[in-house]
């Protein structure tokens, strides 16, 4: 009788189990945080599971939000501008989050050979200044203007790895020299993302999508095991795109030249994304989108790449598969259709010159 018993109560819970039906739920918040959005999608068995897991992510970016904030301070938190204004004065403890930040930046500095330098707070600082100007001006029909050679030469002049002292035993973070400050605007987002995802995925979470201003990280593979689809924006914003297919776990992020810039009175637009060669914005494509599992991986290499030639570029993607073979890399350059690219793997698409990685 107690065999019965048991049995009737196996085949209650299994009735149980699969009457809990897993549904998708989304959400996205303006106002957390980084100057942009945050998006979350988790398959979850209800409404406020999700609700749940939406208010991890959304306090995890605001925290993340207050630590990489270079413009503005807060009650109790040492964050970049804490380090920056304590340049050449004091080391400063921070939280673990900026300390594994700045490792995984100094990591790929020395990996591409010094194109991705969040050292470099000075040089972007003026041309955060002449765009935010430009924008200005272009919003009453006028022009912007451009820095001079020597103003943006005596801002790189102060740059450089060697005046960042990161103490991981004691926690703290020290600029010796004065002139020298931190701008983590080529990495901060997609590190925030793959926090969050870690985050998400040790509450339980198996399927799911974070968005963090454009830098994609999903986790685990969809219900119907078919890939996750990622747009790649035309940089013309007339509503047609490429699409790229992965399935399982990977990270999208695209770094682009059709946000954030200004037209100057040299005729010229001027973008954010800054060369450390030439001092001004990288000129060679119109987007590179790299994808890989981890998203602060992605928005490093993102960044990175755009600022290298092609060739240059897909020799460092090549280099880092070569040594990560667990965590491959590939990567979409998007550019003018005449342009020349030793290359079978690329297609035409409408304006542009769609190359891509072997894979």
């Amino acid at each position: 009788m107690k065999k019965i018993v048991v049995f009737i109560m196996v085949l209650s819970l299994l009735a149980g189990c699969q009457s809990k039906k897993l549904e998708t739920y989304s959400n996205t918040s303006i106002t957390s945080g980084f100057d942009t959005f945050i998006s979350i999608q988790v398959t979850t068995e209800s409404q406020e599971k999700f609700d749940e897991y939406f208010q991890i992510s959304i306090d995890k970016f605001e925290e993340l939000n207050k630590y990489f904030d270079i413009y503005h301070t807060y009650d109790g938190v040492n964050n970049l501008k804490t380090i920056n204004d304590q340049a050449g004065i004091a080391a400063v403890e921070v939280d673990q989050s900026i300390i594994d930040m700045l490792n995984v930046a100094k990591e790929f500095y020395d990996y591409s050979d010094g194109e991705l330098d969040i050292t470099m707070g000075a040089l972007l600082q003026v041309w955060h200044k002449y765009r935010e100007e430009g924008l200005l001006y272009m919003g009453e029909g006028e022009l912007g203007r451009v820095p001079s050679t020597e103003e943006l030469e005596k801002a790189k002049a102060c740059s450089g790895w060697e005046y960042i002292e990161v103490d991981d035993e004691n926690n703290t973070v020290f600029i010796n020299n004065p002139c020298v400050s931190l701008d983590v605007g080529g990495i901060a987002k997609g590190f925030a993302a793959e926090v969050i995802a870690k985050e998400l995925e040790s509450h339980g979470v198996t399927i799911g999508v974070v968005n963090a201003g454009g830098n994609t990280r999903t986790i685990g593979t969809k219900q119907d095991d078919k890939p996750w689809r990622v747009q790649i924006e035309n940089p013309e914003g007339n509503g047609s795109t490429l699409i790229v297919e992965r399935k399982g776990t990977a990270s999208f992020v695209t770094s682009g030249d059709y946000q954030r810039y200004y037209i100057a009175d040299d005729g010229n637009i001027y973008h954010h994304i800054i060369d450390p060669r030439t001092n001004f914005p990288a000129d060679h494509f119109h987007s590179v989108t790299i994808i890989t599992p981890n998203s602060a991986v992605a928005d490093a290499l993102s960044t990175t790449i755009f600022t290298l030639p092609y060739e240059e570029g897909l020799a460092l993607i090549t280099k880092y598969n070569e040594e990560h073979p667990d965590t491959p890399v590939s990567a979409v350059w998007l550019m003018d259709a005449n342009h020349e690219v030793e290359t079978n793997n690329k297609l035409v698409a409408g304006n542009y010159l769609c190359v891509y990685t072997e894979d």
